[in-house]
């Protein structure tokens, strides 16, 4: 039995922890703060790190790797959009790391959790063929194609929409092998995700404000999802929300309890 198993309070054969990373800001958020109808520039397209993003990146690699939570990771999920992949492979990849890594968990670049789509250029993705050629390590074999046939420059994706491809994405992720997974996303899906999943079921208030609270940029926050239809229990333990402090060190697990998630799925927060 590992130190993840210990801790777990479920069979950890029917868990599976995903970390949630924020891409480091980037530069529509740099522009954006300044003034929003920035965002629909074209000169923004498909929006890159800025340089604070590119130290915050640096930062989180640093304590991923100084907390042993590299040495888990059996899988990285990105959006395909450039900030994105561009904090995934610089915090859990290889390239250019003055770290030795030899041991870099795959990074897998999927559609479902890119940001929210439509209208703004920001949020349009490249053509698969130039995200291979700018990020070589990445598999891009779930990708829709090599053109961006998601974005629609005349209609913005709804919270509705937005909320059933996490959906999809959730029910993915479930279908992995791995066990320990990062999902490298944007602010709005993070939250999004886990606001919807909290939904489901009444919870304590201020649990619910802590986790699903806003993301800052390049903020880990780490869940564990577990299939109780398997686990023969109905016990529900109190409720507590997570740092990136904390979760950045192997702790202990208490469960956030949900109704039905279509296959019984539950959460729980990393304490």
């Amino acid at each position: 039995m590992d130190a993840r198993e210990a801790q777990c309070p479920y069979s950890w054969q029917h868990s599976k922890i995903l970390h949630l990373v924020r891409h480091g800001q980037a530069m529509h958020n740099v522009e954006g703060d300044k003034n929003r109808v920035a965002l629909l520039s074209p000169d923004l397209f498909d929006a890159q790190l800025s340089p604070l993003g590119l130290q915050q990146v640096a930062k989180l690699q640093k304590d991923v790797h100084a907390n042993g939570l590299l040495n888990r990771i059996e899988l990285v999920v990105t959006s395909p959009l450039s900030r994105a992949m561009q904090t995934a492979v610089g915090v859990f990849g290889s390239e250019g790391h003055t770290i030795s890594t030899p041991n870099c968990p795959q990074i897998m670049a999927v559609e479902h959790c890119r940001d929210r789509l439509g209208v703004r250029p920001c949020d349009m993705r490249r053509k698969v063929s130039d995200c291979q050629s700018l990020f070589p390590s990445i598999d891009f074999s779930m990708m829709d194609g090599e053109d961006d046939n998601l974005w629609n420059p005349e209609t913005r994706e709804s919270g509705e929409e937005l909320a059933t491809r996490g959906t999809k994405l959730l029910k993915w992720l479930w279908t992995r092998p791995e066990k320990e997974i990062v999902v490298v996303s944007h602010g709005l899906v993070l939250q999004n995700l886990l606001t919807n999943l909290l939904g489901i079921n009444d919870c304590n208030p201020s649990v619910g404000a802590a986790l699903c609270k806003r993301f800052d940029h390049c903020e880990l926050r780490s869940v564990v999802i577990v299939d109780k239809s398997k686990m023969g229990t109905d016990s529900s333990p109190s409720l507590r929300s997570d740092h990136q402090e904390d979760v950045l060190k192997q702790g202990s697990f208490q469960l956030i309890d949900f109704a039905d998630f279509k296959n019984k799925v539950s959460l729980l927060a990393v304490a």
